[in-house]
């Protein structure tokens, strides 16, 4: 608890001077306790003891007895060699209707990109794919939260294979031809007849099912391979028949990604920095490298083995032909990127995570900075990994009209009186949500199997949940806002004596800044979920505990801990793609 910290780290530091030592590292090793029921902030007593010539024990005992009694502090423990302090419920609850909270962000003058998302448009979002879109949004959203400039940008990949393997399939296959390469596989769901990339898609199987035909794949792949080197080589007319066939599947996606509140600012595509030099003034560049080798067909490559990476140590960035790789471009991408802002960040599956080294390495030696990396494990079905190429997929659309079903026939059972448009809406609400946080919960670098009990639980630990404690606490703002219209008191009372619900409310919202610091520095998102999880319990208590309306009167103390417990979880269901209903 920072807020705390700031009270107290003087006193410490004197304690431990009077005990003989100087300039220990006292304010990184005062850190949040393990268990909150021993207290706020804890002190970790071992390091000193070589120093102070004395056990843990007896150290952290010492310290209790001399540190001196403080408006911040409820009480001082020691306990098996650890230093202990509680906050005073009665402080901490005046410095946040005081807005401490408010004044605790961090002020920077960076600004942040956060590259996510950026998937190959040949087909619809799945559940596999709409990790990387929900983790990658939800970065931006909790940066946002934090006070930092962000730019979301989506890097359109419109000169690859399987774009080519798109275009190629439109161009040459019937609908029937489609139809009758695929014929045993489930057919397109006939709600997404009016979607591009539920259409599209079908398209792009059927020629990687003609891929595998032994008569038919040398001249597809001749074909493609002529399209692909093309594009590499800025041909205007491939890349616009490119875009021709991605751009309505994108749009797609997109409609989809939008139906998560997931939005972008820029979209940046792959072949720019063909058609306008960089690539080839970068491939120039690398050329001239001590640690550029040549391969016996002419192609180029730099020896990374030399920089330390350890594997795979040739990166090829030019072909013998002359032509670039994606990687290549990758790298001027990221150029034109720290040209754009001044902190990168890049949500990339675990299987790039060769490739990110190769683009990292390559940016040092060529002095930029390497960007930051948040990696994350797949989302797989119980039966194996999601594939829009095998068609073993569970789309997104799909996923979100089932949600939207399940949370419909849970609203219409508990509000009968509810009118239909009003139950479609916070249906919706609900079942986006509800996605959102069945993905995001989970710490990135690890996986799970999809399941579609979990993503759509309503129970205690879910978004929903998470989305009636806010109600809950708009409701009494409801009621108290039609009872008086008048501001409370600057000089209201706190009471000597708080129920334990609001004791707990108040210590959670103290960590709340801090969780979001971490969150935000360190790129675990699933650690701000547990805490806006912790907050609606802790709401819950508070309303359980504190009659803020009784027989008709308002306690405006209570009621002003509600606004700001209300206010502060409407902020974090926003920064995690949650939508904050008024009512449910």
């Amino acid at each position: 608890m920072e807020l705390l910290k700031q009270q107290i780290l003087p006193l410490v530091e004197q304690a431990i001077n009077a005990l003989g030592a100087t300039d220990l590292p006292v304010a990184s090793m005062l850190q949040p306790a393990r268990e909150l029921d021993q207290g706020d902030l804890t002190l970790p007593c071992f390091p000193f003891a070589k120093a102070f010539k004395m056990s843990p024990v007896a150290i952290a005992e010492s310290l209790a007895s001399s540190i001196p009694e403080h408006v911040s502090l409820s009480d001082v423990t020691a306990i098996n060699g650890y230093l202990n302090f509680r906050v005073s419920p009665q402080w901490l609850a005046s410095q946040l209707l005081r807005g401490a909270m408010d004044t605790t962000h961090e002020v920077s003058q960076r600004s942040v990109l956060i590259e996510h998302t950026s998937a190959n448009p040949n087909g619809p979002f799945h559940v596999g794919r709409a990790r990387n879109a929900i983790l990658g949004d939800t970065l931006v959203r909790l940066h946002r939260l934090w006070g930092h400039e962000v730019t979301a940008e989506y890097y359109v990949d419109d000169m690859g294979k399987q774009v080519a393997v798109l275009a190629w399939a439109l161009e040459h296959l019937s609908h029937s031809d489609v139809e009758s390469l695929l014929r045993g596989r489930e057919a397109s769901n006939p709600t997404w007849e009016g979607k591009a990339d539920h259409q599209r898609v079908r398209w792009y199987q059927a020629a990687q099912k003609l891929r595998q035909d032994e008569e038919e794949a040398p001249a597809i792949e001749k074909a493609i391979g002529e399209l692909v080197h093309a594009s590499e080589n800025g041909d205007e007319g491939v890349l616009q028949a490119f875009e021709d066939a991605y751009q309505p599947v994108l749009d797609g996606m997109l409609e989809t990604l939008g139906r998560l509140g997931i939005q972008f600012d820029r979209f940046t595509k792959e072949s720019r920095f063909v058609t306008n030099g960089d690539v080839t003034a970068l491939m120039d560049e690398l050329g001239a490298l001590e640690i550029n080798g040549v391969a016996d067909n002419g192609a180029q490559y730099l020896d990374l083995g030399a920089r330390g990476l350890k594997g795979k140590t040739e990166f090829f960035y030019r072909r013998g032909d002359g032509s670039s790789l994606y990687a290549t471009r990758d790298i001027a991408y990221h150029r034109w990127k720290w040209s754009m802002s001044n902190e990168l960040i890049n949500v990339l599956g675990e299987d790039h995570k060769l490739q990110a080294q190769q683009v990292g390495l390559t940016l040092e030696e060529l002095g930029q900075e390497r960007p930051e990396v948040v990696f994350y494990s797949f989302i797989k079905l119980p039966d194996g990994k999601m594939s829009t190429r095998q068609g073993n997929v569970v789309f997104m659309d799909d996923l979100l009209e089932e949600a939207k079903a399940q949370a419909a026939k849970v609203v219409s059972e508990l509000r009968p009186d509810y009118e239909q448009e009003i139950i479609h809406q916070i249906a919706e609400a609900v079942g986006t949500s509800a996605v959102r946080f069945n993905i995001i919960n989970v710490s990135p670098e690890k996986g799970f199997s999809f399941r579609w009990e979990d993503a759509l639980s309503f129970e205690s630990g879910s978004a929903p949940f998470i989305m009636y404690s806010h109600t809950r606490a708009y409701s009494i703002h409801r009621r108290v806002s039609a009872l008086q219209s008048s501001s409370v008191r600057e000089d209201l009372m706190i009471p000597d004596e708080l129920p334990q619900g609001l004791v707990d409310l108040l210590r959670i919202l103290g960590r709340h800044n801090d969780c979001l610091r971490k969150v935000v520095h360190e790129h675990r998102p699933h650690l701000f979920a547990e805490q806006l999880l912790h907050l609606a319990n802790g709401y819950n208590a508070f309303y359980r505990d504190c009659y803020i309306i009784d027989e008709g009167e308002v306690n405006q103390f209570f009621y002003q801990i509600s606004e700001l417990a209300r206010n502060v979880l409407r902020k974090g269901m926003v920064g995690l793609g949650i939508v904050p209903l008024e009512s449910m």
